[in-house]
């Protein structure tokens, strides 16, 4: 039965528990939330599916985040006990800190079976409907994928070449380039006025429409047949392709216990043996994670006690190194699974008997300590203990012992000497005064913690995510590793806009809690002036992100998606020179080669199709078997030129001879052109040229336009967070961190759906990409008036 006491103690504990599961659900989610949210809604996915695509994620993440709330939330509690005192006032009436360990355990196991039905029933019923829903969506939305001006070759043999988007309240494309080199002998051109893919699910067939077009068939022999088309003509794709298994594959996370016994049982039966370690992880995890709930029960005991004279959010940076420490510790225990040095059955349980003797440790230390004695004793020498007691009394050396009647000795005069005081005038530049010197302080602690404590837990969630590819052997830890590597320029690019508004939420928060905020109004100090240091931050940190952005994070995605692809076993996005067949021009004409050389500045293969950009078909078609650029002049070797301006069409043999109007060889050896990994400067040059073309360029522009909008997140969300962290102050620090977790939310729900609109044409690229911003700075600047200063 509780008592008083045990109801008390959990009713403190409970608010920030629950906070405290929130924000990790969040934090954990965010990355693939980010990643498929903006995706999803330019597919023309409903919100209602991305609301159930979210709920389904959720128990993937709760299975982690509410034994990590759990520790956040007692340290949280009990640190506010002991920082209002009352603590003390249980010791000195005898209650010792074994006697909070009963509403802690209470606490425990009702967290323990929350996390053990997540990990054993929702967890992998949401991953398998989540895995259905995610199928559907693909099979659905397709030629959501083929973007235009964008060569498109996941079709195999097909490459697609949109040059526009279709007009709005249309499916498909315009102006569609559909190629087929799989057979040298009899190579297939369709340049078609409009193209869109028909999917029947029932019947597991795709088709892709061309409409009014023209058919180039080029046979070995060099001659070119045309066939043109008013109405439609159908080409069939490969359902493999487009329509995955319906059989949809079971992962660790996705099975059962008996399912992962079965699966355990099929691969030691094999010949030869296949290892059943992920299997066997995967089981023992479903109950370790759980019984982590108790083990950090007892840390919670030992630690809140100490924690507290720094406030609640120092519960919040504690938990969070347990929780890394804690993952730390089970990623070496993978590890040695791995190298054969301890079994599988042991490893999952490893970081609960480390952590739990650290516990037990802690508690026992911690109750002795309270009791007003060490465990032990720490013997001193007899010299070090004379010498500590000299050092305690006053030098006798520095006692000036004068004889009995003796006089003083007379000191002589002081000899006057000339002073020339030279007076310089003081020239004091502008610089923070020590208000701003004070609030930067805790502004820029709390930014620290709050940063390093965000990232800690995006390399958790990306570990995890990844960890089964590991024993899958699929990857190693090295991969791993570098993985996170290449990922750290993306995470900072998320963090440092949720850090900065929870600095200004957590800063302000504490100066209303400490009445200092008070005083200042009563000096005279407004609000707006106390803030004026925290905008400063902030638009340095826009600055920041906006380096980040333009020098770092395009070249980090690019070999973060490589390595990616290369653990999950897909194939990746093309982005080397090396791996592409298909190249565009500046002028519109189209270049396919087989092999290019970037050292030789050799192209080998090579077939330039002209185009005619109105009339969307072929001026002229050029085919060398080897272009060699040399002298700034390419050369090509023998092959044949066509022109279709004639009727019927005139070929004309090649001898060796130049190629005025081929791209320079550093064309070429460009990477292909993605809008979200172009810096700013080439995507202004890349609209130019899309322009000048007359081709489509508002998904280019509303990408320019959220690239120079979104660095000034920071200091938007520091302008809507000082009036929220001023009220909140008093509700608590975690209040304001939950509050703060909620509003980064709806900024990036916000943004994604005003850039789908965007693309589609509805909205201008300006107002689509800098609304978010403006509708943000028009509620905090509705809230700084209201806010008395």
């Amino acid at each position: 039965m509780l008592r008083t006491l045990d109801r008390y103690v959990i009713r403190e504990v409970i608010p920030p528990f629950l906070i405290a599961v929130l924000i990790f659900t969040f934090l954990l989610q965010l990355p693939p939330l980010m990643r498929e949210l903006e995706q999803l809604v330019a597919k023309g996915v409903s919100w209602l599916t991305v609301g159930k695509i979210l709920m389904l994620l959720a128990p993937q993440a709760l299975g982690l985040t509410i034994p990590m709330g759990l520790l956040v939330g007692l340290l949280i509690g009990l640190g506010r006990l002991s920082g209002d005192r009352e603590a003390v006032a249980l010791l000195a009436c005898g209650v010792s800190p074994y006697r909070l360990l009963r509403p802690v355990l209470a606490i425990a196991l009702a967290a323990t079976a929350a996390t053990l039905a997540v990990m054993i029933w929702a967890l992998p019923a949401g991953n398998q409907r989540y895995q259905q829903i995610l199928y559907s969506i693909i099979v659905n939305k397709a030629e959501s994928d083929i973007r235009p001006r964008v060569f498109f070759d996941e079709f195999p043999p097909w490459v697609l070449f949109p040059n526009d988007e279709a007009p709005p309240g249309q499916a498909g494309w315009k102006d569609l380039m559909v190629a087929n080199t799989s057979e040298p002998g009899a190579a297939q051109l369709w340049l078609a006025r409009a193209g869109r893919l028909d999917l029947d699910h029932e019947a597991q067939r795709a088709t892709l429409v061309l409409t009014s077009g023209i058919r180039y068939t080029t046979r070995e022999g060099g001659g070119t047949a045309t066939y043109e088309f008013p109405g439609d003509i159908e080409l069939q794709l490969d359902p493999r392709v487009i329509f995955p298994p319906m059989q949809l594959p079971h992962g660790v996370t996705e099975k059962t216990i008996a399912e992962l016994r079965a699966t355990i049982a099929e691969k030691q039966a094999m010949d030869p043996p296949v290892s059943p370690h992920p299997e066997i992880l995967g089981i023992h995890q479903k109950f370790s994670i759980p019984a982590a709930c108790l083990v950090f029960g007892l840390i919670a005991v030992a630690l809140g006690l100490s924690v507290a004279r720094d406030g609640r959010f120092s519960g919040f940076v504690v938990g969070v190194g347990v929780i890394f420490g804690y993952y730390v510790v089970m990623l070496l225990a993978e590890s040695a699974t791995k190298g054969g040095h301890l079994p599988a059955d042991i490893s999952r349980w490893v970081p609960n008997l480390v952590f739990g003797a650290l516990g037990v440790l802690a508690l026992v230390w911690r109750a002795r300590h309270t009791e007003g004695r060490l465990p032990f004793t720490i013997p001193v020498p007899r010299r070090a203990a004379a010498w500590l007691a000299r050092r305690q009394r006053p030098d006798a050396a520095s006692v000036d012992f004068a004889a009995p009647g003796a006089r003083p000795a007379r000191e002589p005069a002081p000899r006057r000497r000339v002073l020339v005081v030279v007076r310089v005038p003081r020239l004091s530049l502008p610089g923070p005064l020590i208000l701003d010197r004070y609030i930067s302080r805790i502004y820029l602690r709390v930014a620290a913690v709050s940063f390093l404590g965000l990232l800690g837990l995006f390399y958790i969630s990306t570990f995890i995510d990844r960890s089964d590819k590991i024993f899958k052997g699929q990857a190693t830890t090295g991969d791993v590793m570098q993985l996170l590597l290449f990922f750290t320029p993306q995470f900072v690019y998320f963090i440092i806009p949720i850090a900065a508004l929870l600095s200004v939420l957590v800063t302000f928060g504490l100066l209303s809690r400490s009445s200092e905020l008070t005083v200042m109004k009563a000096c005279g100090v407004s609000l707006y002036r106390a803030a004026a240091s925290v905008i400063l931050l902030a638009l340095l940190l826009s600055a920041a992100l906006f380096s980040i952005e333009q020098r770092i994070l395009a070249s980090a995605n690019r070999r973060a998606e490589i390595l990616d692809s290369r653990i999950r076993n897909r194939p990746p996005r093309t982005f080397s020179p090396m791996n592409r067949r298909w190249v565009l021009g500046r002028d519109g004409a189209i270049y396919h080669y087989g092999y290019f050389d970037p050292d030789r500045q050799q192209l080998t293969g090579l077939t330039i199709y002209e185009t005619d950009q109105d009339a969307w078909k072929l001026r002229a078609q050029t085919f060398v078997r080897r272009a060699s650029f040399a002298d700034g002049v390419w050369r090509g070797d023998s092959g044949w030129r066509h022109d279709f301006t004639h009727h019927p069409p005139a070929s004309t043999p090649l001898a060796r001879g130049p190629l005025p109007h081929l791209e320079a060889p550093d064309y070429f050896a460009t990477e292909q052109p993605l809008t979200e990994l172009m810096t700013v400067p080439e995507l202004r040059e890349f609209i130019k040229d899309l322009s000048a073309s007359g081709l489509n360029a508002v998904p280019a522009a509303v990408e320019l336009q959220r690239k120079l909008a979104f660095p000034f997140v920071t200091v938007i969300m520091t302008l809507l967070a000082v009036p929220f962290g001023v009220t909140t102050g008093r509700r608590g620090t975690l209040y304001g961190i939950g509050l703060g977790i909620i509003l980064a939310l709806s900024y990036w729900i916000v943004s994604s759906a005003f850039i789908a609109i965007g693309r589609s044409g509805v909205l201008p690229p300006f107002l689509a990409g800098w609304a978010p911003n403006i509708l943000a700075l028009g509620i905090a600047g509705y809230l700084l008036l209201r806010t008395r200063t």
